[in-house]
């Protein structure tokens, strides 16, 4: 079974860390986020719940594979749905009512995977298709007119990404290669430079695998990488040096995102 995790963010720089289970579901677990009520989502299998303030848990949407998933101000959520090629709108109910993005310059999108929003009012996405078998996954931007466009391509299963504060550059998991890419950001959509931000330890004794999966900022500019197959967390600097790795309690860890009091905890 696998388990959707949470940590204490008071302490996760400075002590001991033990994850905390919070809820128990019968399969993978992916895109948790939070909104403003305090409310956690997570995909599994073909659906969404919830998890409410007080811990319990309920189905909010069934979509078909939702993956990634962000809200936006008004309240509208943004969900990865792999099997419906497209990144989804839903209603506070979980009602889907549209399409945020579903085809790029005239051709549909293959698995939409996570997103990303800016501050322009468009979101960031990433498209890992099949690039299992060689470096073919895709960078996406949508902006707030609706136009999806093209920012790259070729890369080694795209996954979990962020924009960093101030909104100077992204970060994206390429999970395949075993690192963190950064892209400069121009203008919405519009890259300059790529580079290498971090390449991430290897699996050793115990561990079946090291793909980034899930990653996210707290306020001093760390980045969270859920680290598939490893059972950890890494903690990246702001320069993306390696100061931490948390035990994540799931082997297959997955995804990381901020909520709780405060939103300082780590679910």
């Amino acid at each position: 079974m696998r388990r959707a995790l949470m940590l204490s963010a008071a302490t996760l720089l400075a002590a001991t860390v033990l994850p905390v289970e919070v809820a128990r579901v019968p399969t993978y677990t992916e895109g948790i986020v939070f909104d403003n009520q305090g409310n956690g989502y997570f995909s599994h299998g073909g659906m969404i719940s919830r998890i409410a303030p007080g811990g319990q848990v309920s189905v909010w949407a069934k979509t078909g594979a939702p993956n990634g998933h962000k809200i936006l101000a008004d309240g509208t959520h943004l969900v990865c749905d792999a099997r419906q090629h497209a990144v989804l709108r839903l209603d506070a109910r979980g009602n889907v009512i549209g399409k945020a993005a579903s085809e790029c310059n005239g051709r549909p999108l293959r698995a939409p995977n996570d997103l990303a929003l800016d501050a322009h009012g468009g979101f960031y996405f990433t498209d890992p298709g099949g690039s299992r078998e060689r470096p073919r996954g895709t960078l996406h931007y949508t902006d707030s007119a609706g136009g999806t466009h093209l920012v790259d391509e070729g890369l080694f299963f795209p996954n979990g990404l962020v924009v960093r504060p101030g909104g100077r550059s992204l970060l994206v998991a390429e999970s395949l290669y075993n690192r963190i890419l950064e892209y400069e950001l121009l203008a919405p959509g519009k890259v300059g430079w790529r580079r290498v931000f971090a390449d991430l330890p290897r699996k050793g004794p115990g561990q079946i695998d090291n793909q980034p999966d899930g990653i996210a900022l707290d306020e001093e500019g760390n980045l969270y990488v859920a680290h598939y197959g490893m059972r950890q967390v890494q903690v990246l600097d702001p320069a993306g040096r390696l100061v931490r790795s948390l035990p994540a309690g799931n082997l297959t860890a997955s995804n990381v995102a901020f909520g709780g009091p405060g939103r300082g905890q780590l679910l």
